[in-house]
């Protein structure tokens, strides 16, 4: 069992391994609706990673700084899958979180994204959403993510 210290002071007992977001089921369903994230032991973390150890942790939803900067680094992800399948082979950069949203540098090439396509994006983001796929956070060692992303390059179509 690990002890999980709540903002108020409140200390629950709970199996190794639980999520925020489970904790967050054991006090309200209500409440689960509404995380985005966590804190745990002052570091943001996904709702969904297992807490291991004793930790204080603090839910983290739309009301939150965190929570806010969570849900918009998690819809670039999604706005960067739209893209890459109504653009194939098109080069990221950087796609971060901002004050008041989030955006992503991209290279099309000589493609300007039109109106259309800003509506075409928009309904796969939606289509995306609905899914309800989660991302999940993975430890790796360097040299795995190194071939992850060498074999991801390589099967680019770099002509567009």
């Amino acid at each position: 069992m690990i002890k999980i210290t709540l903002p108020d002071g409140a200390i629950r007992e709970y199996e190794q391994g639980i999520s925020a977001f489970d904790v967050a089921k054991s006090i309200s369903e209500g409440l689960a609706r509404k995380v985005l994230a966590a804190s745990i032991n002052g570091e943001v973390w996904d709702a969904h990673r297992p807490m291991e150890n004793d930790s204080s942790l603090k839910l983290l939803t739309w009301d939150d700084t965190d929570g806010k900067s969570t849900f918009w680094h998690s819809s670039a992800h999604l706005m960067a899958e739209a893209v890459e399948a109504a653009f194939p082979g098109v080069k990221f950069w950087v796609g971060p979180a901002i004050d008041k949203g989030f955006y992503y540098d991209m290279d099309l090439g000589d493609r300007k994204i039109t109106e259309e396509d800003l509506a075409l994006l928009e309904k796969k983001m939606n289509e995306l959403a609905k899914q309800n796929n989660r991302y999940i956070r993975k430890a790796v060692p360097k040299a795995e993510a190194i071939q992850y992303f060498t074999e991801k390059m390589m099967n680019i179509n770099w002509t567009c």
